[in-house]
């Protein structure tokens, strides 16, 4: 639990601000920031941004406390136990000292200049609520618009109004965070968020009806992320039935209201409304609680029905009306399927084009997949484990590590490798492993329990119920990765980002290497996976090398004696047809002499390099099957932005140089998680000129690399502590927490 002593506790700055922006948060490590750094806009003082960490258990709380230390606009509170959502933004409205409160939620974000627009408005009018517009973000970027955006301008508002001069600000998005409210107002109505889902139902209708000025701001403010899995909200729960509840407490205001009695026809109509979306929503209300949730939707439509009062909206609201009164469940449910099915016929010509399309191609496929299918009604071996690294290329990276440590403290499984035949390594003497695409390879693809990778299996693979997807994948995200490419078409050029959630949606678990995986992963494979903060598999024996094990390597190697190696392991640049190393190698080894010798281990995606004009300077291990080896056996590291350098840091005693002569260039066109130019690991380099002159000076060796690196090893490996295949063998296989 962090510190109540951090600088996440401090105090409002005397004399209040004018807005008090309130963000409870709770497992949304890969959009906190995003949500707090639209917020707080560099351009605005009379500011306060409240964040609640409502006992979040990823690392939520971390990255509150970073930030918060880095701008005194930002007060963290961190509870010490779940509240929940509606509770936690009351402990927010205790705190707050602004003359407004802007309640967000924070997988959400703020448009750019909307809290400045805000503060204007704010000013201009001073409203009792301020009702902003939004538009709701897809999981694949799309933006949709506020179904109700009319109301913001049809017909024309006034500057200030009342709920009885314009009932159809009713009509917008019952949401409290597209609602700037006065705090005074707020507090004077005695109005408190509730426990549970629909929480601030209660709060934001009356706060409409009960207001004596209220002002519209007719500009996208609130960005609303639509997440494809996680909101809490958007899943199958018997939590929704406490809808009715929220629901009492808005008609319960209103008796003792007698002003709000002109809005009753119409909060029965948005209320009758909610509550039919809930239940035809296939992912709300299971199937077995459906019949219970209409018989109480029916009680409170015969209690709350405003006398004479019909139903407004056309036709089949009317006959929906009608069933709900009499309690007709099923021939709801058959009004309801019989709409759905009429609605789908209108699309049936060309759903029935690309069907008979798709049957065609998979006729072709099924002839060589009948035997696969087959074995898929087989039993499940539960001692059975698939493991598989970089396509099918050989026994490496993080599966290898698990593999290892799982013969180990798991004697009781089996693991079967996937190797093509054309992979680059020899496979390892005992390991059992069998090649794509054979009967041995789709029986055992069909009967494992577990399957283990660090990039995808195949998307023809199917997934049975019991099976056990394990991620491990194979390196620090410090460039954007899954969803967070949409934005760089250079660095998404070909991507299938659906298909890419397809695969990921198989996954139960996914292995993460530090909290900056976490927060990345989080975000850009949105599923419904176990996150294992457990530290990289592989880099376990970097955690444990000893200067005896170099030794033994650089003689396998051939490095010559008395000669520093520099391993050079660039990465891939999407906005470049092929490989070329970033610097001129000849003139590189050339000019520093017979004092080192080079390791050019090109990216997987290329062939080897080669050792040019200079053999004996310059050894090519492109093709050596363990990067690890190569790792323990340098004496430094030199990249670029590849991954490798997080996982090289682990070795306490090894400097680490960055060449970042195309640094603007990547980052604008792959996008990047981190700026390892802010942040690096050791020596930055920006030309070659600077990088020949590092080595010749040794300055990868000096002080100032060092504590450059032990801060950047402190950061970014903390779990990667030697055990970390134990953990996660521990909780995959035998089920340990």
């Amino acid at each position: 639990m962090p510190s109540p002593e951090s600088p996440a506790h401090r105090p409002a700055r005397s004399g209040g601000p004018v807005l008090s922006v309130i963000v409870p948060v709770y497992e949304v490590e890969g959009y906190v920031r995003q949500c707090l750094e639209s917020i707080l806009d560099p351009s605005v003082t009379d500011l306060e941004v409240i964040a609640v960490d409502d006992c979040s258990p990823d690392n939520c709380g971390a990255i509150l406390d970073e930030m918060a230390a880095a701008d005194p606009r930002l007060r963290v509170r961190h509870l010490d136990r779940n509240v929940g959502l509606g509770q936690a933004r009351n402990t927010g409205l205790d705190m707050a000292a602004g003359d407004y409160v802007w309640f967000f939620d924070s997988d959400d974000f703020a448009e750019e200049g909307a809290v400045r627009a805000v503060l204007d408005r704010l000013e201009a009018t001073r409203p009792d609520v301020l009702i902003v517009d939004h538009e709701r973000e897809l999981w694949d970027g799309t933006r949709v618009p506020n179904s109700g955006g009319r109301y913001f301008r049809d017909p024309p508002a006034p500057d200030a109004f009342t709920c009885a001069e314009r009932p159809g600000v009713l009509r917008i998005m019952m949401a409290v965070w597209n609602k700037v409210i006065r705090r005074e107002y707020l507090l004077d109505l005695d109005l408190r968020f509730s426990v549970g889902y629909y929480e601030d139902l209660n709060v934001s209708f009356p706060l409409l009806m009960a207001g004596g000025r209220l002002s519209l701001l007719d500009r996208v403010c609130y960005v609303y992320r639509q997440r494809r899995s996680g909101g809490i909200t958007s899943s199958a729960s018997r939590r929704h039935f406490d809808a009715f509840d929220q629901y009492e407490r808005i008609f319960a205001f209103m008796d003792a209201h007698p002003g709000t009695e002109p809005f009753r026809g119409l909060m029965f109509d948005r209320v009758i409304g909610h509550a039919l979306m809930i239940l035809e929503r296939g992912d709300r209300i299971s199937p077995p609680d459906r019949a219970d949730f209409f018989g109480r939707l029916t009680e409170f439509y015969r209690r709350r029905r405003p006398a004479g009062d019909g139903a407004r909206g056309g036709r089949l609201k009317a006959v929906k009306y009608r069933l709900l009164e009499r309690g007709a469940n099923r021939p709801y449910r058959i009004a309801v399927t019989l709409v759905g099915a009429r609605r789908g016929a209108r699309t049936l010509p060309r759903t029935a084009v690309r069907s008979a399309r798709s049957v065609g191609r998979t006729g072709r496929r099924l002839l060589g997949r009948l035997y696969y299918r087959f074995q898929l009604r087989m039993p499940i071996d539960e001692n059975l484990v698939v493991y598989a690294a970089y396509w099918y290329r050989g026994v490496s990276c993080n599966p290898a590590a698990i593999y290892e440590k799982a013969m180990e403290i798991a004697p009781h499984l089996r693991g079967v490798w996937i190797v093509k035949p054309a992979a680059p390594g020899p496979v390892p003497d005992g390991v059992d492993h069998v090649a794509p695409g054979t009967l041995r390879y789709w029986r055992v693809m069909a009967r494992a329990k577990y399957f283990v990778n660090n990039v995808t299996f195949p998307n023809a693979i199917t997934k049975r119920p019991g099976q056990v997807h394990v991620m491990t994948q194979h390196g620090t995200p410090l460039k954007k990765m899954g969803l967070d490419q949409m934005p760089f078409p250079v660095g998404a050029k070909g991507l299938d980002f659906k298909a890419q959630l397809a695969r990921a949606d198989r996954w139960d678990f996914l292995l993460s290497s530090n909290p900056l995986s976490s927060e990345a992963w989080r975000r850009s494979f949105p599923c419904r996976y176990e996150l294992l903060e457990v530290g990289y598999p592989r880099n376990d024996r970097l955690a444990a090398a000893t200067r005896d094990e170099q030794a033994r390597l650089r003689t396998r190697l051939g490095i010559p004696e008395g000669r520093k190696a520099i391993l050079y392991a660039p990465t891939h640049r999407e906005y470049r047809d092929g490989y070329r190393p970033m610097f001129d190698v000849e003139r590189f080894v050339r000019e520093l002499g017979d004092q080192y010798v080079l390791l050019l281990r090109s990216h997987y995606y290329y062939p080897p390099a080669g050792n040019g004009r200079h053999p004996e300077m310059v050894m090519d291990v492109s093709g050596h099957p363990s990067v690890e080896d190569l790792c323990i056996a340098s004496d430094v590291l030199l990249t670029d932005y590849s991954s490798i350098m997080f996982d090289y840091a682990v070795l306490e005693d090894r400097p680490i140089v960055v060449l970042a002569n195309d640094w603007e260039t990547y980052r604008l066109t792959r996008g990047v998680n981190v700026d390892v130019t802010a942040v690096p690991p050791g020596v930055v380099a920006r030309t070659e000129d600077e990088l020949i002159d590092a080595f010749r000076t040794g300055e990868p060796w000096n002080d100032t690399a060092a504590k450059a690196r032990d801060t950047f090893r402190a950061r970014f490996c903390p779990w990667d502590d030697g055990h970390a295949a134990a953990r996660a063998v521990e909780r995959i296989f035998l089920g340990n927490s």
